[in-house]
């Protein structure tokens, strides 16, 4: 009688250079959520690039691997679609709720976002087939949000949190959107990486004037 395979256990597929890199963008994802509890908003939106740099480079790296079967592929897939809801959809959407002071008025925009997402998600993993995208992808809510926080002081810290809450509104609306959007070439790769490196010394030197 053959004895059938004994299931792989859970923390074996921490084993896997992919997986590590999906998990090192959750974690900071977590960490943009836990900076922006305490209010500490060019933190939070480091977190938040490093974040992006992750989601974008785990598959390459996923797809270089040797030796990978069917169900490291699958758990590796799984695994990143919720990375990206935490780091898209809610790290995003609790930055909001940080900008606006805890404003419970700011509360459904939160709630979109996270809804959104996970919709977006949902259907990319059962629907997104044939080269393209159905609407914006979730990673891009994290280049938008980021690319807009260097303009607090500009807008004015009053102005701010509702032009702020008007994009994740339209953010959220795009990504549930049922326009194509192709999927991204090599040289995308490059300016991700060129605009995470860029943002990351404009934060890094943000912060050392804070503490100065």
């Amino acid at each position: 009688m053959t004895r059938s395979p004994s299931p792989r256990s859970i923390i074996s597929f921490l084993w896997d250079r992919a997986n590590m890199v999906t998990l090192a963008g959750l974690l900071c994802g977590v960490s943009s959520i836990y900076f922006s509890s305490l209010q500490a908003f060019t933190a939070a939106t480091l977190a938040l690039l490093w974040a992006l740099l992750c989601d974008w480079f785990d598959g390459p790296i996923a797809r270089r691997m040797r030796g990978r079967t069917d169900v490291d592929r699958e758990f590796g897939a799984q695994l990143d679609s919720l990375s990206d809801l935490v780091c898209s959809g809610l790290a995003p959407g609790m930055l909001l709720l940080a900008v606006s002071g805890f404003d419970p008025w700011f509360l459904p925009g939160t709630f979109l976002l996270a809804v959104a997402g996970a919709l977006r998600l949902t259907h990319f993993k059962t629907s997104d087939a044939d080269g393209a995208y159905t609407g914006l992808p979730i990673d891009s809510n994290i280049i938008v949000v980021t690319a807009l926080y260097p303009f607090r002081d500009l807008l004015g810290h009053a102005a701010f949190p509702w032009v702020f809450y008007a994009t994740v509104v339209a953010l959220a609306i795009a990504n549930v959107s049922s326009f194509r959007t192709p999927k991204p070439s090599i040289s995308w790769y490059y300016a991700v990486v060129a605009y995470v490196i860029g943002m990351t010394v404009f934060d890094v030197s943000d912060l050392l004037r804070e503490f100065t």
